[in-house]
């Protein structure tokens, strides 16, 4: 894929709509959240998520996705070591795991694409302090979302918030445009060089998403081919808005009706 061949840039009209469908994504979020508690399974939580979708009438981009077979579920939830791409299934929760949820969202044609992750109970201090410090990456990536900057400007500030913090970032999973389809243009990595790659443009749409692991960026892929799990089986974490470019700044298109964020807990000073 040309990334820069795929981007889109969405009109004021198109962005409200794909606002509409970041709040209802976020509102299965938070359900799916909720259901994060010991004892639940990794299915229940993606139940949670898709009756939410379909008390709206819309579906999940992620359902029999293209890859190594189409992907079976809604959502994609990930436990401690597993990074990204867990399929939902009997796995039991337990008291001081943590848990990445992602979900997708199609209203109107247009793709809303968020995650997030919850601990489930008390959890451990580092577990915690990685929770904190890959969501705050998150708005630190964001806050240079201006128009005029540079991919590498998003790239690096997420790279050195993580790596000041003593915490890893991958260099196999990257952030992406989002719009109509839920991979566009342009790739935005976790890591990079200010200054460098594509010029941010007004109505271009990226779903900004760090990717954090405590013990090394290495990863690899379980048997099921889907699930992405850190090499040295250390904790990782996720978070992730689809942010538009706009002339007044950045904007949070995946963020609950009432503005907040979905899940349980909102990032603390690291």
């Amino acid at each position: 894929m040309s990334w820069e061949r795929q981007i889109s840039i969405k009109s004021a009209h198109e962005l409200n709509i794909m606002r509409h469908a970041g709040q209802i994504n976020a509102e299965a979020l938070q359900a799916a959240a909720d259901a994060a508690i010991p004892g639940a399974t990794t299915a229940d939580l993606n139940a949670a998520a898709e009756a939410v979708l379909k008390s709206y009438g819309v579906f999940s981009p992620f359902y029999k996705y293209p890859g190594p077979y189409p992907y079976p579920a809604s959502t994609t939830v990930s436990v401690n070591e597993e990074l990204v791409h867990g399929i939902p299934g009997k796995r039991v929760l337990l008291e001081g795991d943590i848990v990445s949820i992602d979900c997708g969202a199609v209203y109107e044609g247009f793709v809303a694409d968020s995650a997030i992750t919850v601990p489930v109970g008390q959890v451990s201090d580092v577990a915690r302090k990685l929770l904190t410090l890959t969501e705050k990456s998150l708005y630190v990536g964001i806050e240079k979302m201006v128009a005029g900057n540079r991919v590498g400007d998003v790239s690096s500030a997420v790279q050195d918030f993580v790596e000041s913090q003593g915490f890893y970032v991958t260099r196999e999973y990257t952030g992406h445009g989002v719009g109509r389809e839920m991979h566009e243009g342009p790739q935005v990595p976790n890591y990079g060089i200010a200054g460098r790659g594509i010029i941010l443009r007004p109505g271009m749409t990226i779903a900004l998403e760090p990717m954090v692991l405590v013990g090394t960026p290495a990863t690899r892929v379980l048997k099921d081919q889907w699930t992405v799990i850190s090499y040295d089986h250390s904790l990782t974490a996720h978070f992730e808005h689809s942010v538009a470019v706009t002339e007044e700044g950045p904007r949070i298109l995946t963020l609950l009706k009432d503005g907040g964020r979905p899940g349980r807990k909102s990032p603390e000073t690291v």
